[in-house]
């Protein structure tokens, strides 16, 4: 990653425990840092910040690539973060220092916010006014070394404050997705419908790309979330396609499948919440051993020369040699 192509974006979304994991599992993110902004002390310490007395905000800094993810692209996350139209902090952590606002490095990134914003506003998502603030970038100070990366430094006590807090609630609430199973039905056909709403199976060896070569992404029949590169594909000798990754970890989730008197684990795309196949342990071992089992019927293949065109020129990075 060139250094030179680097920029940095900075965002306050309440706690700063909770800010980092969503951006840090991204391509093209280089590095996520906690700590604060927006005060009048130099140097200030996470008890002085608390105690709403030095002005700061509790932030995250993000060092990115934004030819491989874009500005417009982490300004949409931060949305679905927060609850924008809270002016006393966030969900249960309340003060000053949990305010939410959005610093801008340049007038690019001001101009996306304001009109992310204003977009937000009229979409009617929220019934009250967004009070989250627009403001130029100030001192970015890094916070102690115990809230760095604290999602993954304790992922159990994460997992319960984010649950605990309430915004994992909010986010699922309001931002959920809500589907129209009348209009999946025209817009899918019979064994596209039945594999990802019904957590169907097609017949092995007779599906779309069990055994397709072509060089591109596979993204999700309904939603076109990108999910699996050819870069990881691998004939598996099972009649299905098989990957060894996704492309992001963040594009799929896991469930228990306890179908059929067994114990599986199902995967499922993280935004559409479409039933994709499974995963197994039996995959190549010097590539991580798992094998991604998917449905055809769940998949559209985007070829590589395609990408550009069809709004995936952000991922043909997947192909530098």
């Amino acid at each position: 990653m060139a250094e030179n192509r680097l920029e940095k974006a900075t965002f306050a979304g309440g706690c700063f425990w909770c800010m980092v994991e969503p951006f840090d599992t991204r391509p093209g993110i280089h590095q996520v840092i906690s700590g604060y902004t927006g005060g009048h002390k130099e140097n200030p310490t996470y008890e002085e910040v608390c105690s709403d007395t030095t002005g700061h905000y509790e932030a995250v800094e993000i060092t990115f690539d934004p030819s491989i993810f874009p500005y417009e692209d982490l300004v949409e996350i931060f949305w679905r973060l927060i609850d924008p139209t809270d002016p006393g902090g966030q969900f249960n952590d309340r003060g000053d220092s949990y305010r939410t606002a959005i610093f801008y490095h340049n007038e690019h990134q001001k101009e996306v916010a304001e009109a992310s914003k204003k977009k937000l506003e009229e979409s009617g998502k929220f019934n009250q006014p967004i009070v989250t603030e627009i403001l130029p970038a100030s001192t970015f100070y890094p916070a102690e070394d115990y809230h760095q990366d604290y999602y993954q430094k304790n992922p159990l006590h994460y997992k319960m404050y984010k649950k605990g807090s309430g915004r994992q609630g909010f986010i699922e609430k309001t931002w959920g997705n809500e589907k129209n199973l009348d209009e999946l039905k025209q817009k899918l056909n019979p064994i596209q419908y039945h594999v990802t709403q019904e957590n169907g199976t097609e017949v092995p060896f007779q599906n779309e790309y069990w055994d397709h070569e072509g060089e591109g992404i596979y993204v999700d029949v309904v939603s076109g979330e990108p999910l699996f590169s050819s870069k990881d594909k691998y004939d598996a000798g099972c009649g299905w396609p098989s990957f060894t990754k996704p492309i992001f970890d963040k594009q799929v989730k896991q469930e228990l499948d306890t179908s059929h008197g067994m114990r599986r684990v199902e995967i499922r795309s993280s935004y559409a919440d479409s039933h994709l196949g499974h995963v197994f342990e039996d995959g190549p071992i010097d590539q991580g051993g798992l094998r991604y089992c998917m449905n055809s019927a769940a998949m559209r293949f985007i070829p590589k020369e395609e990408m550009e065109e069809k709004g995936y020129g952000n991922l043909l990075y997947l192909f530098d040699e």
